[in-house]
């Protein structure tokens, strides 16, 4: 499973506020009710193909600072991509006097990347990710959570994430030093089952905890 199944995991064992970028984009992409200037922008450059520039990305995380101030902490899911962006976040984590715990990278080989997302089938009402192989529906094409459609979506397609890990090594990889200057990255395998990686990543974060509070 992606990050995005990881991020939903988490959320759920910490009880922290969600707030993926790639939900957000999708939302304002068929939304029917009035957009704000920066989804509105956003749903231009996504229409036309083209790469949703950081300043546009970042009025639209803005918009939901709300989360960032969740009383059980948040977790981002998309954001940052650019260094740029991460930069911005941490302004604004400075001037909104929050704090970041701690940044996970997942690892994973480029093949097994393919493998696992061209096998994801999302769901069209709540959003909740399945996996044809790792875990798949009890009902094939049916949500287990709400009864809706499942579905394959475009960036999960092959030839699409090749291009999305070409894109990750020009403009996110830097982003790994970027965080592990400032000691916040954490390193975790992302190979096996969804609940198992879940299992690790809250081992590394308490074992982290842990060492600053020892």
């Amino acid at each position: 499973m992606g990050k995005g199944t990881q991020a939903d995991l988490l959320s759920r064992e910490l009880r922290a506020c969600q707030l993926s970028t790639g939900d957000v984009f999708r939302a304002a992409s068929k939304s029917h009710v009035e957009l704000s200037p920066a989804m509105q922008a956003a749903t231009v450059y996504m229409r036309s193909g083209a790469l949703v520039p950081d300043e546009t990305v970042w009025e639209m995380v803005r918009e939901r600072v709300g989360c960032l101030r969740c009383g059980s902490g948040f977790i981002l899911d998309g954001f940052p991509r650019t260094l740029g962006q991460a930069a911005s976040l941490e302004q604004l984590m400075e001037s909104e006097r929050l704090p970041m715990d701690a940044v996970v990278s997942y690892e994973l080989p480029a093949r097994a990347v393919i493998a696992r997302l061209s096998g994801r089938r999302t769901c069209k009402e709540c959003r909740t990710a399945f996996h044809i192989v790792d875990r798949p529906a009890k009902v094939d094409g049916i949500c287990d959570r709400c009864g809706g459609v499942l579905f394959q979506r475009d960036d999960d397609r092959a030839e699409s994430i090749k291009v999305r890990l070409e894109a990750y090594a020009e403009s996110t990889a830097p982003l790994i030093a970027f965080y592990e200057q400032r000691g916040l990255l954490v390193m975790v395998d992302a190979g096996g089952m969804a609940d198992e990686i879940c299992a690790r990543t809250l081992a590394a974060l308490n074992g982290r905890r842990a060492a600053r509070t020892a």
